[in-house]
């Protein structure tokens, strides 16, 4: 079956009100072998700005080794970005929005994304000392503390004061088209913050399934008035190991993104994050 042909078999699971999460969908390898970044208006020079950002994106998306981009044979191959695209396609991000007078199309920002042939990003990843990740990739139940100050909570599917960071977390697994579960809160009953953050993960893997998830993803998030921002700590097993990574300083979007990146490193055979 040729190339482009293939199917990869990927979980998705979305946490709607009402609505049971659905276990997989099959999504094809166009899905797979496309990225997508914003840019300013339609011009060549912001394009090959961007075709650089897709090539690192794809890369990361198919691989899910984060680790690529600090390789010193990326400089070279972000200077011939264009040549690996197959076609690319714009979306204005203000469509429906008149153009104000002084405005033209060129200050408008756009979604680029960048179509590729799988042949030729594996051949890249090849090159690179890496190859795709084809396999199923696990839905991740997501077991969260924050503590802000005085305010302390578990991320629940139905925690209010969550809303934003549950949209949040959804929003960072769509470039490694990753998916996320959160656990309501009568499945957090009877875990306390402490248990959140120390238990073993082969319990947590147990819930995550009750919840609808593959396995489990546990963190805590802390606000640092001396960091700037919070404190990420991430938990993940796979194969008999747990694995823990850190973030500092950031925003709970970037820490979020963190904790897909990671698990996607972890669950591609890529490693520690």
């Amino acid at each position: 079956m040729p190339g482009f042909l293939r199917a990869v078999l990927l979980t998705v699971v979305f946490v709607t009100t009402g609505f049971a999460p659905r276990a997989a969908f099959a999504i094809t390898t166009d899905d797979l072998y496309q990225s997508r970044t914003i840019v300013t208006g339609q011009g060549e020079v912001n394009r090959r700005i961007g075709f650089k950002d897709c090539l690192d994106r794809v890369l990361v998306r198919v691989s899910g080794d984060q680790r690529l981009l600090e390789k010193p044979e990326m400089a070279a191959l972000r200077d011939k970005a264009g040549d690996f695209v197959d076609a690319f396609r714009y979306h204005d991000r203000l469509e429906g929005i008149p153009i104000h007078d002084e405005q033209g199309t060129h200050d408008r920002p756009h979604d680029l994304t960048c179509l590729y042939k799988p042949t030729t990003v594996d051949k890249l990843l090849a090159q690179l000392g890496s190859k795709p990740w084809l396999g199923e990739r696990p839905t991740l139940a997501v077991f969260l503390t924050v503590e802000q100050g005085a305010r302390h909570f578990a991320l629940s599917a139905e925690e209010e004061r969550g809303k934003t960071m549950r949209e949040s977390f959804v929003n960072a697994t769509d470039p490694l088209l990753m998916h996320v579960v959160f656990p309501k809160a009568v499945q957090l009953a009877e875990l306390d913050e402490k248990g959140l953050r120390t238990d073993d993960m082969a319990r947590l893997d147990l819930l995550a399934k009750q919840a609808g998830g593959a396995q489990a993803l546990a963190g805590s998030i802390v606000w640092s008035d001396k960091d700037l921002g919070w404190i990420a700590d991430w938990r993940l097993a796979d194969h008999g190991k747990t694995y823990r990574w850190q973030v500092r300083g950031v925003s709970f979007d970037e820490a979020f993104r963190v904790a897909i990146g990671g698990a996607a490193q972890i669950l591609s055979g890529n490693g520690q994050p």
